[in-house]
């Protein structure tokens, strides 16, 4: 193979690898925004299929559940029977989404899953085992948990964007539960006492790693209940409508590149033809 040949090689090669690692972020974001928003879609269907005594047990049992949160003696940590009885509460069919959150602000569109597992927690975010199921209410305090700065997804990573007034809601079964952030906090890992129930309130709590890419400390943003806006929404494409803002520009960061590129193709195979000649 001649010189200018493998030349050109080399640079087609370190182009394509180039061009890889640029779209990877956004087809993977877009990639698991699809499938969560299929997910959620999946979860709506599946509430719209029950019946309305599965419906009214279900919902009985995780109000029962969060009231025998005031008197349980381990308070961070379930034991091996909560453990089972904890991922059946708000499962339908086995299923472990609990029901999904609207972040309007910063375009957040997710499913809540039990627990917070790594694999739950690699592609939407997950429900604090420990703290209220989200069902609203007085003396309950959820709190849901999501990663930041993944590169195959966005998660929580613009959660620090948020400001006191905004909103967020959680959708359970057919319920919605709208919170206003009253208060911005940023703690150590261990410190968990701004996620304990706090006598006759309805809160719930956001949670995330802080500073970005460092991960040292936890970022929570607390909500208080308020009435829901008048227009409701069901099932959204924000996630997608979103991602695909991101696919419309990477063609104009791709043709630059490839415009800086093609000269040092094109001398390669004019220097090769000036050779033979």
């Amino acid at each position: 193979m001649k010189k200018g040949s493998i030349t050109n090689l080399i640079l087609i090669l370190v182009l394509l690898l180039g061009l890889s690692l640029l779209l990877y972020p956004s087809f993977s974001d877009y990639w698991n925004s699809k499938r969560q928003s299929y997910a959620v879609a999946s979860y709506v269907q599946s509430v719209s299929n029950m019946s309305e005594n599965q419906y009214k047990e279900m919902w009985k049992a995780a109000k029962k559940y969060n009231k025998s949160l005031l008197k349980r003696e381990n308070e961070f940590v379930l034991d091996e029977r909560q453990r089972e009885q904890y991922d059946k509460l708000l499962s339908i069919d086995g299923n472990p989404i609990m029901g999904y959150i609207d972040i309007p602000t910063i375009g957040v569109y997710l499913p809540i899953y039990h627990g917070t597992g790594e694999a739950a927690l690699q592609v939407a975010i997950g429900h604090l085992e420990w703290t209220s199921l989200p069902t609203g209410g007085e003396n309950t305090h959820c709190a849901v948990s999501g990663h930041r700065g993944l590169p195959s997804a966005r998660l929580l990573t613009d959660l620090d964007q948020l400001i006191v007034g905004d909103h967020f809601v959680l959708n359970v079964l057919d319920k919605m539960f709208t919170y206003e952030v009253d208060q911005i906090r940023i703690v150590e890992p261990h410190q968990v006492e701004d996620l304990l129930i706090q006598e006759g309130k309805d809160l719930c709590t956001l949670v995330t790693c802080t500073p970005y890419g460092v991960n040292s400390h936890r970022l929570l943003v607390r909500g208080h209940r308020v009435e829901n806006a008048a227009q409701t929404r069901l099932v959204r494409v924000t996630a997608d409508a979103f991602i695909i803002e991101k696919l419309v520009v990477a063609p104009f960061v791709l043709v630059p590149i490839l415009m800086i590129m093609l000269p040092f193709l094109l001398s390669g195979g004019n220097n090769g033809r000036r050779r033979k000649k």
